[in-house]
């Protein structure tokens, strides 16, 4: 397959990636965005900026070089998070996608600025741990630099509170909203599905219990491993 095939095959995914974006109820208008990187070919295929859902096609993914210059004739612009994904595919160097919704669920933590506790197992299936929040960003940051500080301000999150982005593939972005990521797009976005159902039962439960505790470390562990890690035994080999 040549460089040209693999460009197309990732424009393809991305793009229907995009499209699971409203069909999951996790956007509106064009409130979000999904990426896809290939490192060996030095690129990254995103959303067009501001472009609808019902009219965007398969050619109007925008194909960057990893410092998000375009590499295309006659692009269209792209999403305006691209600096955010750059600076988290740098740093995350797992990772091979990123979706930015402004979900719900998600949204509401994101704008109390809290983190989503681990209360269940079925938040420890996909995140081990609380799913972290970040610091709000400074008005230096978001004056000369928001979306590149977006990212920079996630990196930091993870390096203080020591967090592998594989195993809790997720942040809430103090004021703003949720990042998702994973080993692909299709893993990227079942985390997004996953994040804004948690915060869902995140926040029914702090209303049933409002002195409720985060899960038994033990029972994070048997969940989150029964699924992860070489010794998972949950699906089919």
């Amino acid at each position: 397959m040549n460089n040209e095939q693999i460009i197309q095959q990732m424009k393809e995914r991305v793009f229907k990636a995009n499209l699971q974006l409203p069909n999951e109820g996790l956007i509106k208008l064009t409130w979000g965005n999904v990426s896809e990187i290939n490192r060996d070919l030095g690129i990254i295929v995103i959303k067009p900026s501001g472009v609808s859902y019902d009219t965007m096609q398969v050619k109007d993914m925008v194909v960057t070089d990893l410092q998000g210059n375009l590499l295309e004739p006659d692009s269209l612009r792209p999403s305006s998070d691209l600096p955010t994904h750059v600076v988290l595919y740098r740093d995350f160097p797992a990772i091979g996608a990123i979706v930015h919704t402004h979900s719900v669920h998600a949204v509401q933590w994101a704008q109390a600025k809290r983190a989503i506790p681990a209360y269940g197992t079925t938040h420890a299936d996909t995140f081990y741990g609380n799913v972290p929040c970040t610091r709000d960003l400074t008005e230096e940051e978001i004056t000369k630099r928001y979306e590149e500080a977006t990212g920079e301000v996630i990196v930091e999150t993870f390096r203080e509170k020591a967090l592998d982005p594989l195993a809790c593939p997720a942040v809430l972005v103090s004021g703003h909203g949720p990042f998702t990521w994973g080993e692909n797009v299709t893993k990227a976005v079942q985390n997004s599905v996953v994040l804004d159902e948690v915060a869902k039962m995140a926040t029914v439960t702090e209303q049933l219990s409002p002195k409720v505790t985060r899960i038994d470390q033990f029972l994070l562990d048997k969940h989150y491993y029964r699924k992860h890690g070489e010794n998972a035994y949950y699906g089919q080999n």
